[in-house]
């Protein structure tokens, strides 16, 4: 039988018919069907009438005949990959418990959010650190801004309802006869009310239009807290609809195409569609909220062609920064918590910009494995592996996994998308509980192909999803932007909102199947290959498929591959810190700086500790070594190193890398290799970054004048 003849093994790459689906008898197999059964496994196809006898008002998948083979191809992929994923789940003696989600309480979402961003005294007079968040605010965009007034606003009208509710109801409300009208006193209050009520809702200190003021004494005493009126609040949820997480198709309107090749990637949502950009440089130092509000404005009635080729992704390069570029891992842990706070304002921001609405998401605690291989949490597994091997950010298991696929050869064709026979898998699974830490696993008979099949069961395994049931949703709403560099962007800024775990563990994983893509002449593995049959390990975490529909399930298919190409194919980009970003970090600890500085007490105390200080260096320093950058240089101190401190010449040209190997030529006694030194900035508006070897040390030093120079071994 043929795959266009085939009825049962149906490809689901096409509309969906409106033709009814004719249910056999119960309990009766046709030879027909068990033909198409085995047909469909052997050529890739998914099949899914059985879901659809059980659900008769259904209709079937068809095939859309405007898809070429190639988008065909790489469907059945995706298919063939969900197959072999609920097989290998068959039989297990002690099944994993599935992901309970839940929606938070109304007001919750936006009380964890404003926490989460560092601005808890909004809503909350006991929470700490005033002034930081004083410090934030004073930093903020005009975007940024606006999604703080947004969730602040929200929680002030959910407060003003569960105070009303609560409220003792006026005596001649409840004896009122039926059909009483109000009194005119009580009409001609209703008018005043209301006006009073929307005042309430601007004249806070952050309802105002424009960026929030810089100075909130009012709500720094906690303004939310005494609000009294609202209106019936709705009954909370406290069940996840999993909708939440695909993004809505309509399957049965005739003239709706369902892009369901790769090129679905860049379909639009509810912001404006607009003019495709030439431009493929990334401008981090403006605000992505910003550039997305100018360009919105800017292409109100364009329209932009929704589909790309896959292998014709724009070549998007960062914009060099004289700075320097600052990637993950580059900063020290207070400044990345800084980070963290502005790049949740500046994710929401973008997606407010474009009129996506995201609800975040939380996994109902589990009984999970604390110790083990698989099915352990990403951080407990960590924390088990740093007491073996200090400093590890990858659980050993899964780089041991990753080498000794690449031992074998990444040649191997079919390689991540071929499955090991699933019994061997399962052996090798239990073998390797039981023998890895203790080094007696027999890795030299671990066929390839079961050590990938091992590599994805390690992910699929995870109690949480690896881009975390908080975020998910948020990945997958990145496709609903109307620009690739928007949706790019978002990337950028999920990717560092990542726990540190998760982060780390997906950077590995991407290098890994960039590295397999780079032998796709060998192995026949390009990226839409890589894409589509790691996507379901990725995203379905256990107990997904269970609450989707079909065709939320085929909607996710070609929008959670989409996501994973772009992780592959933008890797180098997305592990960077934008510099608008760190322009706030700086701005930040100034502004915090100078509120110290305020202080008559501890203006006095520095004064004191400076001039002594300034009169023990006169005495005890030569004259060259006072104010050396005023001079035309900088001092570099190494004092892991013999060498106490290095005077380098500023240049123009002057870079990171030249004063590191400036370092390395005049002490011959350095036993550590070039790649693990770094040149670091430490002090003045940053507590600590290790440098790009590009920096501009000339331009570095106009930024942070008051900065110091170390060289030290980089902490991986």
């Amino acid at each position: 039988m043929s795959r266009q003849q085939d009825p049962k093994g149906v490809i689901l790459t096409g509309y969906i018919s409106n033709i009814e689906v004719v249910s056999p008898a119960s309990g009766v197999n046709s030879a027909e069907e068990i033909e198409s059964s085995s047909l469909s496994r052997r050529t890739g196809h998914y099949s899914v009438q059985n879901r659809a006898r059980n659900a008769p008002g259904k209709p079937p998948y068809h095939r859309c005949n405007s898809q070429d083979s190639l988008d065909e191809l790489a469907m059945d992929d995706y298919w063939t990959e969900v197959e072999n994923i609920t097989l290998s789940g068959e039989g297990d003696a002690e099944p994993q418990e599935e992901v309970q989600l839940k929606v938070p309480d109304e007001g919750e979402q936006e009380e964890a959010w404003l926490t989460e961003a560092g601005l808890a005294t909004l809503f909350d007079e006991s929470a700490s650190d005033p002034e930081d968040m004083m410090g934030l605010l004073s930093t903020l965009t005009r975007t940024q801004a606006a999604a703080v007034e947004k969730r602040v606003e929200k929680l002030q009208q959910t407060l003003r309802k569960r105070n009303k509710q609560h409220q003792v109801p006026d005596v001649r409300d409840i004896f009122k006869l039926p059909g009483t009208p109000e009194s005119k006193e009580d009409e001609a209050k209703s008018p005043e009310r209301s006006e009073n009520r929307k005042k309430d809702i601007t004249t806070d200190g952050i309802g105002q239009t424009g960026s929030l003021p810089v100075d909130f004494h009012r709500t720094s005493r906690c303004p939310l807290v005494s609000l009294q009126w609202a209106e019936q609040s709705p009954p909370p949820s406290s069940n996840l609809p999993i909708a939440d997480f695909v993004p809505s198709v309509d399957f049965h309107t005739s003239n709706s195409l369902i892009a369901c090749a790769m090129g679905l990637g860049n379909r639009a949502g509810p912001a404006e569609q607009s003019v495709s950009e030439p431009e493929t440089d990334i401008n981090l130092e403006v605000s992505f909220s910003d550039q997305a509000l100018s360009y919105k404005e800017g292409s109100k009635g364009s329209s932009e062609a929704l589909t790309d080729a896959d292998d014709k992704l724009p070549n998007f390069k960062l914009s060099r920064d004289k700075t320097g570029l600052t990637k993950v891992g580059n900063l020290s842990p207070q400044d990345m918590k800084k980070v963290h706070r502005l790049v949740l304002i500046e994710m929401t921001a973008l997606f407010d910009t474009a009129g996506i609405d995201l609800k975040a998401h939380k996994a109902v605690k589990l009984k999970v494995k604390e110790s083990g291989l698989f099915g352990v949490p990403l951080a407990a597994l960590l924390e088990q592996d740093q007491r073996r091997q200090p400093g590890t950010k990858v659980p050993i298991i899964l780089q041991r996994l990753i080498s000794h696929i690449e031992d074998e050869g990444l040649d191997t064709e079919g390689l991540l998308r071929i499955p090991g026979a699933a019994i061997r898998v399962k052996a090798v699974c239990v073998e390797l509980e039981g023998k890895f830490y203790e080094g007696l696993f027999p890795w030299e008979s671990l066929k390839q192909h079961d050590a990938a099949s091992l590599l994805k069961l390690f992910i699929r395994e995870l109690p949480h999803p690896l881009l975390t049931v908080k975020y998910l949703s948020a990945f997958i709403a990145v496709l609903r932007l109307p620009t690739k560099k928007q949706q790019l962007q978002a990337l950028n800024l999920l990717v560092l909102l990542l726990p540190e775990s998760s982060r780390d563990t997906l950077k590995a994983l991407m290098e890994f199947f960039q590295r397999v893509i780079d032998h796709k002449e060998q192995n026949k593995m390009t990226l839409n290959n890589v894409a589509v049959v790691m996507a379901p390990n990725i995203f379905m975490f256990k107990g997904f498929r269970n609450k989707i529909s079909e065709q939320q399930e085929f909607s996710l298919a070609t929008e959670t591959a989409n996501i994973v190409r772009l992780l592959i194919r933008y890797q180098n980009l997305l592990w960077t810190i934008p510099k608008f970003i760190m322009n706030q970090v700086r701005k930040q600890n100034t502004e915090n700086q100078k509120k110290v500085s305020k202080d008559r007490a501890m203006m006095k105390l520095l004064k004191k500790m400076a001039y002594e200080r300034e009169k023990h260096e006169k005495q005890e320093k030569p004259l060259s070594e006072v104010d050396s950058s005023s001079q035309g240089f900088i001092r570099v101190q190494a004092p892991q190193f013999s060498k106490v401190s290095m005077a380098v010449q500023l240049t123009e040209e002057l870079q990171a890398s030249d004063v590191l190997s400036r370092f390395l030529s005049q002490d011959s006694s350095v036993s550590v290799k070039r790649e693990d030194l770094c040149l670091y900035e430490i002090g003045g508006n940053i507590q600590e970054r290790c440098l790009d070897e590009e920096t501009y040390m000339k331009d570095l030093l106009e930024l942070n004048p008051s900065a110091e120079w170390f060289i030290k071994c980089i902490q991986r």
